[in-house]
């Protein structure tokens, strides 16, 4: 159905599925609500998740791409680099020329690649900071994309997810109502009929940040999120370490389980305009 009889997902935390959560403790995410699209209920439809949180590029070009190449699907989604731009100091640009190795080689393997592009931060308190390069880094995707003749999922441009609502509290991964608008957004550039409109407005809000609440949530984000992260980083590990993918063979989709959250979960208060600095946060 659809043309794809096979996909594969690679990438870090935001292609595993942080923070759509399942029963079992393990995460749902865009990439598996994508593959029920795809497998329209079918038994035939095979499907593999290699994405683990905390991965740099590079690793999932080593990890991760090898298998890919060797099981060869119908389909790969790509989603990659950021937690490699988001550190202090690196080169956007060498980041996006690894990057579009490994689109290239997908490519000459014959395989439909669809990436992804980073989303807007301009809402977030403190993570604005990062608007600059993610743009950067959006621009080379895109004229990747254009070279080698594959799809887009432009993050960037979907007004969904400029809604606070969006995000959950750690201000980098999404709520699960999210995620069911990214996996809609993706099978729209496929091109596959989807069941629900990811351009949906969000509910009405009565919600409204105040300064007070604002510089309290970000105390609050950085304690939990921000110094963790650091300690991590400078002592080389990530959130991956120890961990296997949660779909790591092309095999039969079986379809998961609803999320243990359907509706959105709201991020503490932020202030859009916020001024703070930030040296490094957590990985996708």
């Amino acid at each position: 159905m659809y043309g794809y009889e096979s996909y594969v997902a690679i990438g870090d935390s935001f292609t595993e599925g942080l923070n759509d959560g399942l029963p079992d403790g393990s995460f749902r995410g865009w990439a598996d609500r994508l593959a029920e699209i795809l497998a329209g209920g079918r038994s035939g439809f095979h499907y593999a998740n290699l994405a683990l949180r905390g991965k740099m590029l590079a690793e999932i070009v080593d990890e991760q791409l090898p298998i890919v190449l060797e099981t060869h699907p119908d389909l790969v989604t790509m989603c990659a680099g950021g937690n490699d731009i988001i550190v202090p100091g690196a080169d956007v640009d060498a980041v996006a020329e690894q990057f579009e190795a490994a689109v290239a080689k997908l490519r000459a393997a014959g395989i439909q690649v669809v990436i992804f592009n980073g989303p807007d931060t301009k809402q977030l308190s403190v993570m604005h900071v990062l608007r600059g390069k993610v743009g950067i880094y959006n621009a080379h995707l895109w004229a990747i994309a254009d070279r080698h003749g594959a799809k887009m999922v432009d993050l960037w441009a979907m007004e969904a997810l400029h809604d606070r609502r969006a995000w959950s509290g750690d201000r980098l991964h999404f709520t699960p109502e999210a995620h069911r608008r990214i996996a809609l957004r993706a099978a729209s550039v496929l091109q596959v009929p989807i069941d629900g409109d990811w351009r949906e407005p969000w509910p009405e809000t009565d919600e409204h940040s105040t300064w007070i609440t604002s510089r309290r949530s970000d105390l609050e984000w950085t304690k939990m999120h921000l110094l963790p992260w650091i300690r991590r980083h400078l002592k080389g590990e990530s959130m991956g370490d120890g961990l296997s993918p949660k779909r790591p063979e092309l095999a039969p989709f079986v379809p998961n389980p609803p999320s243990v959250t359907t509706d959105f979960v709201p991020a503490p208060p932020v202030a859009p305009t916020a001024q703070g600095t930030l040296s490094t946060q957590d990985s996708y």
